[in-house]
Order: C-alpha cells, then sequence, then structure tokens
C-alpha cells in the first residue's frame, strides 16, 4: 500500500496504470525494489478484504488517547460516477451535474492532533444531516467517549443535537445561514460590542460577544450563542447583497410589458411588484429599500452555537482548529486525486478509498511537519507546502554509472536540507539512504 501513497503524493494522481512508470524512477518499499505490473495493481484492489479496513480503522483508532477529550471535525462530499457496478450509487444532492448518480464519502479528523481518524461510505441519497448519527454510534463504537464535535453548518439540526446530547457528546457547531432566531439576536446585540476593544479578536480580526439562549421550541438547555462581526467580511457580504440586486432589478426590468407566471421567493423579498389589470403582465418592479438595508445590517455577522460554557474567544478558536481538517478534506479531493475513482466495482471503490484514508494519514504527518518548521521561521519560504516540498525533494535523484552502481548524482542542496529538517533528517539521512539503495540494486 506504501507504494499507492508514494505514487499518490509525488504525481498528485491516483491512477494506478501509471504506477510501472513511477516504479523505474523511484525507490520502493517493495522486496528488493520490484517493479509491480499494472494487472498486479489491479489484482491488489480486487483482492483487498474488507475486515483489511476495517482491521487497520479498529487498530488505528484503538491507539488513541481515550482519557483527553479531543474534538472531532467531522466533513464530507459526494462524488459524481456513472459506473453502473457500484451499489452505492443513488441520485442525491450532488455539489456538481446533479444529473449523474453519487456516492457520499466522509472523513472524521482530531482536530487538535490534525490527524484522520475514521472514514465512511455511504450511499448517494442519504444526506449529510441523517447520517450524522450513525458517525456519532461509530465514534463511539470506537471507544470515544470525553468528546466533542465540531461541525459545518450543514450539520445544524434539533434531531442531530438532541442525539449528540443523549450520547453525552459536546458540540460546536457554525449556524447555516442567517436563521430567524440568530438575525433576531444579532439585531438585539447591534452596536453592543463591534467596536469594543475588549471584545476584539486580533488574530482573526473581529469582535465576538456571547448571549445564552434556548434555541428551539422544546429545548431544556440554554446554550452559548457566540456573535461574531468582522469589518472584512461585512464589505465583502455587502457588495454581494449590491450585485444581487442589481442583477435582480435587470431580470425584472426585462420582464416588464410580458406576461409572468411566477417569481421566486428572493424577488418576492426585495422588490414590490405591480401588475396590469389582468394580473399577470408585469407592470413595475420596485426595490423593497427597508429589506435591502435590513440586508446590509446584517452583513458581517455570523454565529456559532456550544454545548458547553466557553468564551466567545474559545469558541472561534476551537472552529478555526477545524481549518486544518478541511485542508486535509481537500487535499483528499485535489492532491489525492480522489474527485475520479476510476473503479468500476464495489470491491475496487472500497479499497482505493481505504488506500487513500492511508495516504491522508501519511500526508497530514507531511503537512503537520512543514507547517511547524514554516511557522519557526522568520521569513516562511513557499516551498514549505505538500507539494512544493515532495516536487523539491525529488530532485534528488541517483544515476547508474559505467561500473553498473547507482549513486547520488549531486549534493543536497540548501533547500533540501530545510525540507529534510522538518522531518528530523540530514543530508547524511540520504547519503546513507542511497548507499543502502545502491547495495540493493548492485544484486539486480
Amino acid at each position: 500500500m506504501l507504494w499507492s501513497w508514494q505514487n499518490i503524493n509525488i504525481e498528485e494522481n491516483n491512477a494506478g496504470q501509471y504506477y510501472p512508470d513511477y516504479a523505474y524512477e523511484h525507490a520502493l518499499f517493495t522486496p528488493d525494489m520490484k517493479i509491480y505490473t499494472d494487472s498486479k495493481v489491479s489484482d491488489f484492489f480486487q483482492k483487498l478484504k474488507p475486515e483489511q479496513s476495517v482491521g487497520f480503522l479498529n487498530s488505528w483508532n484503538k491507539s488513541k488517547n481515550k482519557r483527553q477529550k479531543i474534538y472531532l471535525s467531522y466533513d464530507s462530499t459526494n462524488k459524481n460516477c456513472q459506473a453502473g457496478d457500484i451499489d452505492l450509487l443513488e441520485h442525491g444532492n450532488a455539489k456538481t451535474d446533479v444529473s449523474l448518480p453519487i456516492f457520499n464519502y466522509s472523513v472524521a479528523c482530531d482536530s487538535a492532533n490534525r490527524e484522520p481518524l475514521f472514514y465512511e461510505l455511504y450511499p448517494g441519497s442519504i444526506n449529510d444531516i441523517s447520517q450524522l448519527t450513525c458517525m456519532i454510534d461509530k465514534a463511539h463504537g470506537y471507544g470515544y467517549r470525553n468528546i466533542g464535535f465540531i461541525l459545518d453548518r450543514g450539520y445544524f439540526s434539533k434531531a442531530n443535537l438532541e442525539y449528540m446530547e443523549k450520547n453525552g457528546y459536546s458540540f460546536l457547531i457554525m449556524v447555516k445561514g442567517m436563521k430567524d432566531f440568530i438575525r433576531e439576536i444579532v439585531i438585539e446585540n447591534q452596536g453592543s460590542f463591534e467596536n469594543s476593544r475588549g471584545k476584539y479578536i486580533d488574530r482573526y480580526d473581529l469582535y465576538g460577544t456571547t448571549v445564552r439562549r434556548l434555541l428551539y421550541e422544546g429545548d431544556t438547555k440554554k446554550r452559548n450563542i457566540h456573535i461574531y462581526y468582522s469589518d472584512g467580511k461585512a464589505y465583502g457580504e455587502k457588495q454581494e447583497i449590491k450585485q444581487k440586486i442589481r442583477r435582480l432589478k435587470k431580470y425584472l426590468d426585462g420582464c416588464v410589458g410580458k406576461e409572468c407566471v411566477a417569481f421566486g421567493p428572493e424577488i418576492m423579498k426585495y422588490f414590490y411588484l405591480n401588475f396590469e389589470q389582468d394580473g399577470k403582465t408585469l407592470k413595475l418592479a420596485e426595490e423593497n429599500a427597508s429589506a435591502v438595508e435590513k440586508e446590509l445590517s446584517l452583513a458581517g455577522y455570523f454565529a456559532i452555537v456550544s454545548s458547553e460554557n466557553m468564551t466567545e474567544r474559545e469558541a472561534i478558536e476551537l472552529y478555526k482548529s477545524r481549518d486544518v481538517s478541511e485542508k486535509l478534506f481537500r487535499s483528499d479531493k485535489s492532491y489525492l486525486g480522489n474527485k475520479s475513482m476510476r473503479v468500476y466495482s464495489d470491491e475496487a471503490l472500497s479499497s482505493k478509498v481505504f488506500i487513500q484514508f492511508i495516504a491522508l494519514i501519511l500526508r497530514s504527518r507531511i503537512y503537520i511537519a512543514l507547517k511547524e518548521k514554516s511557522e519557526k521561521m522568520l521569513k516562511r519560504p513557499n516551498y514549505l507546502t505538500v507539494p512544493a516540498a515532495l516536487k523539491e525533494l525529488e530532485k534528488i535523484v541517483m544515476i547508474r554509472q559505467l561500473d553498473g552502481v547507482y549513486r547520488l548524482d549531486h549534493a543536497v542542496t540548501a533547500t533540501q536540507k530545510t525540507i529534510l529538517d522538518a522531518f528530523g533528517l540530514n543530508e547524511g539521512n540520504v547519503r546513507y539512504q542511497a548507499k543502502e539503495i545502491e547495495k540493493i540494486l548492485q544484486h539486480q
């Protein structure tokens, strides 16, 4: 499986048929650096058994420290597919090309230690809100008790919040959109904290305050609702609102004098519509200034709900720790080639996702090491990202000379030394490994 990680991370590609070309130019982890064929790679995907992936996930999660409280960051995506032999494929809420069936894929990450813990594959017709309860059960099955969940706005629902509390888990969740009850709380608190230096959170350049409220009808416990305001976010959102109003107005101007059956709720919210006597022909579209002004006044605000008592600063710090897992998740879809699976059976899909999850664990270790190295440097160089660092290390090559011996082509550069130092390695380690590879290749 390690060859898969090598190929995925360096080539940023998950196409198995390119493996022989890759293997010819790289040191391998196979016995005597044997280069396997395309068919061997394909057989591996087909023969990997479910108990192997399940066994790995059980062992991986068993090794984690269960005594300290950890926060799980959970995210999901869906993938289009046209292969006819995959049972998970169903029509659902596709992010792209809604005409194609999809399957869903989610990953739970430890926000503090910044590493993936487990993943899920489930049918395309199941939405994120419904699947969350299954993920909570899986976390419980892996032995996690003292945990909290950091969730994106897509998981906000009464049923999910009640289920987490029933199982004794805390939560921190972004409120989806600007819900009506949050709007009311924001309006109540407007002007009370937006320019207060005591409420300023310098790290994220925003202001915050916390109030306690019941979240929904029948709720028995007041929650911490953390309200934030950002000048930068306000400017961007106001520009979007203005552009949206211009776009809608232009559309309505084109409808004047024409018969219009119905308009969407957005138009009805921001415009007064006047019709001719027939009740169908649009006569005039007039902007609802108060509605637009209210929307503009709420620009720059957002809210996070937490089940535990914490300050607005603690809440945003905790939620921002989710950024790491989101970057990992993006890398899973981008660098690890998980956007396109290139498989045509359930067995191959399951095997490939399992291998890519292992690659994601390894990539997260690389990412953390490079990030920590970058943060220690006065000037953060652009080569301490995962793709850039791996491509730079790719320049360390061995060349076969006339005597049939493979030797390093050139000394390690200063840039490569900096990258190696992030992993606790140095030029001596490179030369030692080169000698070991040289010995192996001499016998082939």
